[in-house]
Parts: C-alpha cells; structure tokens; sequence
C-alpha cells in the first residue's frame, strides 16, 4: 500500500480487492471439489479405515489443516482419541469411531465415560443418544454411508444445542 504526505496507508482500491478476491475463490474451489471427491471415494468402499475415519470426523468437527487422512490420524493417535491398537490402515471398528467423535466434538457422556474415557464408554454413549441406532456390535466395521450418518447426527444435534 502506497502512503500519501502526511505518512497515512491508502486504502486498496475496489479493483485491487476484487482481483484479490477473486484469487482466493479460484484457489478455494479446488480444496471443496477435492473433498467431494474424497468422499464419493469413500461411498464406493465398504469399509473405512481408521486414517478415513479420523479425516471425515475431524474435518467435520473444525479441527484445522486436517488435508489428508494420514494427518488427521497422527493427529487423533497422538491426543488418544484412538484406541491404543489402532493403525492407519486398519478397518475402523465402531467403537474405535465412538471414541473419535466423543473426543473430536468434546461430548461429556455418562459417568463410566467420564471415568474410563475408553471407547466401550463411548460407544454406548452413542447408542444412549440415538448416533448409533440398531443392533450393532461395537467390533463392526464402520460403512462409510453409517459413518457420515453418525457425523450428520451429531452436526444437527450440535446445532440444535446453540
């Protein structure tokens, strides 16, 4: 920005923040379509796998710079919002995804999962509040369409509570 006499910062022009402007939504567009491929992807699978999972859970929670799976699973692993035993290429159990959302959108639960933190806790906290609906066993694997069921769950319920 250029200064005038008096040592004062000139506004940028209407022209310079259009064109500024516009940049940013030409480099934006490729990260949202990039995602919707991301996640047509995983609709095609059968199962998630942990480092698909934490993706998927923490993009939708917030958590920033979360661009790939292998990210966002260093991440959740190195909080403990993972079960102990789980790696990256692993099949993603219903109860190790519990535990995942629990921790990414910071729900209290009842009192065995404020205690234990562990994901049985947590799983049946899910069931308590309707996220996880059905006979399920908590050793499941996860589908990718009942994944992003439970994460819509908790996005209306969130949204909801403010």
């Amino acid at each position: 920005m250029k200064r005038n006499k008096k040592n004062r910062v000139n506004p940028p022009t209407p022209c310079k923040s259009a064109v500024v402007l516009l940049i940013l939504f030409i480099a934006a567009v490729p990260v949202f379509s990039q995602t919707a491929e991301e996640i047509d992807h995983l609709l095609t699978l059968d199962t998630v796998n942990y480092g698909q999972a934490a993706w998927l859970i923490l993009n939708a929670a917030g958590v920033p710079d979360m661009t790939e799976p292998s990210l966002a699973f260093i991440y959740a692993k190195e909080k403990n919002w993972l079960p102990g035993n789980a790696s990256i290429d692993n099949n993603a159990r219903l109860d190790g995804v519990s535990l995942l959302i629990m921790n990414a959108w910071n729900l209290k639960g009842g009192i065995m999962y404020s205690i234990t933190k562990s994901a049985r806790y947590a799983y049946r906290e899910l069931v308590y509040i309707n996220v996880i609906q059905g006979r399920f066993s908590p050793r499941m694997a996860v589908a990718p369409d009942q994944l992003l069921y439970m994460i819509n769950f908790i996005l209306a319920r969130e949204e909801n509570n403010e």
